[in-house]
């Protein structure tokens, strides 16, 4: 059984197909039916403080000392940071970081190397 893919824009199962288009029940969404599930205007593009695109991977370093909520111990600035993930919301880079174990950053507050 073929199952249409998933709307781009609020994720809903529910979507069926109208004049070649898909078509989402819940928010109205509509979009082609050769692009799939492809969301490319819809995805968020990350960039540094300096502009450059952030992807998963990427080595980076802070740009400005850090306080770490719930410890008080300091981010130094200069700190670098390799194998970034990026996630959704407000801090959108997810790393490990040497000396401090897993924690969520702001892009705003890096550079890419």
């Amino acid at each position: 059984m073929y199952t249409l893919p998933s709307c781009p824009k609020c994720h809903s199962e529910y979507t069926y197909e109208m004049d070649g288009l898909l078509v989402c029940p819940d928010c109205g969404h509509e979009w082609s039916a050769d692009a799939g599930s492809k969301a490319t205007e819809d995805e968020k593009v990350i960039k540094d403080s300096n502009g450059n695109v952030l992807n998963d991977g990427d080595t980076v370093t802070v740009i400005k000392d850090l306080k770490v909520k719930g410890s008080s111990s300091v981010l130094k600035m200069g700190t670098r940071v390799k194998n970034i993930r990026l996630v959704e919301g407000d801090h959108d880079i997810d790393c490990k970081i040497d000396g401090f174990g897993a924690m969520k950053l702001k892009s705003e507050f890096v550079k890419k190397i």
